[in-house]
């Protein structure tokens, strides 16, 4: 590990000139590179360095105490030794989490999809309760929501629902979410006061640009209709709704709820371009499926994940047995932090120990 330490400590000295030389500064896009690649640094050298400044204070007093000191300063030093071992130990620990492999989709922002499954009405409720809980976590990191398409009903649920997530990190924390969410409630068409379980899927895929992933136009069938909501009500007379076929992949995305075609396909390529790149990485990791069902957050969406009890109140998170008698704060969007908090400290705790 200090090995790895030191040669980043290089690079960050490195990088550190770069940003300041004029010949890197005229050429933005280096520029910015290595702007990006110092903020990544920063963090774990400055807890380097944080770590050997303990070091050399614990040499320091241990030298100190071997020589013989006045008991008064004798127990100065000791108590300063003491605090020194205990900082070692948690820059030690921070910097083995600092270390660990990156997901290169984490800075990234999100596309989610969110659908009602087994329930009816009732599941297309709470997958609209779930978009609200969202987005109510999405404003509470400042972060930006654009829905993409919508599939409502009469009853004020949804169908299916896309959106995208845009903010700093969103991608790290949202990642936990895709799975299924089990919901069990009364639902208010229930005359008999009966507990109904219903479920909604989640996914979360990140953001990609175009350059990410190429997507040839020959293989693309695109179709245009007029654009419905719910009850068969017509949104608009123009056929500004679109339907694009990726015909490689099967994959079909539609988007409607802009009055304008052009909006409409822009929407739809997006959600297009996340879900070639999510499938082009299932493939990809799969050689390794047992590795990552190991983890936390495999981003299973066949997986029930959460289970969202009304009668009790709880929320229970099936992957890490954490339950928490906060339903209506994580509804909230309020103590959804609190799950997703938890979860990352289990996944990194499942990395740490496959890295020893």
């Amino acid at each position: 590990m200090f090995d790895k330490l030191q040669s980043l400590e290089d690079r960050f000295a490195l990088v550190s000139e770069k940003i300041s030389d004029p010949d890197v500064i005229a050429d933005i896009d280096a520029w910015r590179g290595y702007c990006k690649e110092h903020s990544e640094l920063s963090p774990i050298i400055d807890k380097y360095h944080e770590y050997r400044s303990a070091k050399q204070t614990i040499s320091d007093d241990k030298e100190m105490l071997e020589e013989g000191q006045e008991k008064e300063f004798e127990e100065m030093i000791k108590l300063e030794l003491t605090e020194a071992e205990k900082k070692l130990a948690e820059c030690e620990e921070e910097l083995k989490i600092l270390l660990l492999p990156k997901d290169p989709n984490d800075e990234k922002n999100v596309i989610m999809e969110i659908r009602g499954g087994t329930g009816g009405d009732e599941a297309a409720l709470f997958a609209a309760d779930l978009m609200r809980m969202y987005s109510m976590y999405a404003e509470n990191h400042h972060w930006k929501i654009d829905i993409l398409n919508s599939n409502a009903t009469d009853i004020g649920g949804y169908k299916e629902i896309s959106f995208s997530v845009e903010g700093q990190g969103a991608y790290s924390r949202l990642k936990f979410e895709s799975g299924v969410h089990r919901v069990q409630r009364v639902p208010e068409t229930e005359s008999q006061g009966r507990i109904h379980t219903s479920a909604v899927t989640v996914a979360v895929l990140p953001e990609v640009e175009e350059v990410e992933v190429e997507i040839n136009q020959n293989d693309l069938k695109i179709d245009v209709f007029r654009a419905g909501g719910p009850g068969g009500q017509c949104v608009n007379t123009t056929d500004s709704a679109v339907r694009i076929t990726h015909l490689p992949t099967g994959i079909v995305v539609s988007c409607q709820d802009e009055k304008s075609q052009f909006k409409n396909k822009d929407k739809a390529m997006k959600i297009l371009r996340s879900r070639i790149y999510d499938a082009m990485e299932a493939a990809r990791h799969k050689e390794i499926a047992d590795a990552r069902k190991s983890q936390v957050g495999s981003g299973d969406r066949s997986e029930r994940i959460r289970t969202y009890n009304f009668p009790q109140g709880r929320v229970t998170d099936h992957r890490i047995n954490l339950t928490l008698y906060k339903l209506e704060q994580v509804l909230n969007g309020a103590a959804l932090d609190e799950v997703i908090d938890a979860l990352i400290t289990a996944d990194r705790t499942v990395k740490l120990s496959g890295n020893s």
